[in-house]
C-alpha cells in the first residue's frame, strides 16, 4: 500500500491567498535562506514575500496553476510562516487558513 500523495504538491491556494511577512534576518543577503529578490521591504525589520502585497495575492515563488499543479519554488529556502503553515494538521494540511485559502479558489475542503 502506497502512502497519500500531499495535496500541496498540487495546489498552491495558500501561496496564492495570504500575506506572507517575515523577519529580514531570513534574507540571504543577511545570513538566511530567503533569496532577497524575491522579497519586498515592509518595515526595517520586516519583509514580504514579493506578489503577496498585491490585491490577489500570488507569491513569485508558486509555480504552476493553482488546484492543478503547484509547487513551491524555493521550498527549501522558504520563510518562516510558509514553514508554519498548517503544522496544526494531520500532514500539515487541511487546517481552517488551508481550506478558508482552498474555498477563495473553488477547490473543496481537505
Amino acid at each position: 500500500m502506497s502512502t497519500p500523495a500531499n495535496p500541496c504538491t498540487r495546489c498552491g491556494a495558500c501561496c496564492a491567498s495570504f500575506h506572507v511577512d517575515f523577519a529580514r534576518d531570513e534574507l540571504d543577503e543577511e545570513g538566511g535562506h530567503v533569496p532577497g529578490g524575491l522579497a519586498v521591504d515592509v518595515t526595517g525589520h520586516t519583509c514580504r514575500m514579493r506578489g503577496t502585497d498585491h490585491a490577489q495575492p500570488r507569491c513569485a515563488a508558486l509555480v504552476g496553476t493553482v488546484g492543478v499543479k503547484a509547487h513551491c519554488g524555493i521550498y527549501e529556502w522558504r520563510p518562516s510562516p510558509c514553514r508554519e503553515f498548517g503544522l496544526r494538521a494531520p500532514l500539515g494540511v487541511g487546517d481552517e487558513a488551508c481550506n478558508r485559502a482552498r474555498q477563495r479558489h473553488g477547490l473543496p475542503p481537505l
